[in-house]
């Protein structure tokens, strides 16, 4: 497989806006998580309230994608904030499932051989690109015959401006993982094998299931 990029979508002064269910599913499991007074405090904490008393409708700021997810690391410690991240990035999944999903695709994809449905979804997601990747660029890593499949993504929202010992991106990987399972095979797992936090130039994740 060539390698493909797409960047994402730059604003103004090339500051780059994100899908609205970045916040949108963050703050449902930071809810979730510690508690709607918790959840409003730490959102007060990274400057975010105003997207709590207003939900946004359209593409975000990067900005706030970041300083959300910088936020419940120092605060909340990485482990539990990778929990949340998780689990906003599958609730994210689920969005995108059920109202950006054509109906068509939901119904073919599944039943196509697992590597063809990954290369369709794969192209829907390259030409989706500019919804999650802000400022940064996606794109379709080579892989062997056999081989999980990689993608990366340059300057993510969550690992811009982090340092940690571990991968951080976990919002992006289960986003990914819940579409894949769903859409190519329901064993399918994803994971980050580079993240910028700890040094990489890319974060890269690893999109495998059982042949």
């Amino acid at each position: 497989m060539t390698t493909h990029s797409l960047h994402g979508g730059a604003g103004q002064a090339g500051i780059g806006r994100i899908g609205p269910n970045a916040i949108l599913q963050g703050l449902v499991a930071l809810t979730e998580a510690v508690g709607e007074p918790a959840a409003r405090a730490l959102m007060a904490h990274a400057g975010l309230l105003s997207h709590v008393d207003r939900p946004p409708t359209a593409m975000v700021d990067e900005r706030d994608v970041q300083a959300l997810h910088l936020t419940l690391r120092r605060e909340l410690g990485v482990a539990r904030a990778r929990a949340i991240g998780r689990h906003a990035g599958l609730l994210t999944g689920d969005y995108l499932l059920a109202h950006r999903i054509p109906a068509p695709a939901r119904a073919v994809l599944p039943r196509l051989p697992a590597t063809w449905a990954a290369r369709a979804l794969l192209m829907a997601v390259r030409q989706h690109a500019w919804t999650f990747c802000g400022s940064g660029v996606f794109a379709v890593l080579p892989a062997a015959r056999g081989q999980p499949l990689r993608v990366s993504i340059s300057s993510t929202a969550t690992g811009r401006g982090a340092q940690a010992d571990e991968p951080v991106c976990d919002y992006f990987a289960a986003t990914f993982e819940r579409l894949f399972q769903v859409l190519v095979h329901p064993a399918t797992e994803v994971r980050e094998t580079a993240c910028t936090a700890m040094g990489a130039p890319v974060c890269i994740f690893e999109i495998a299931w059982r042949r």
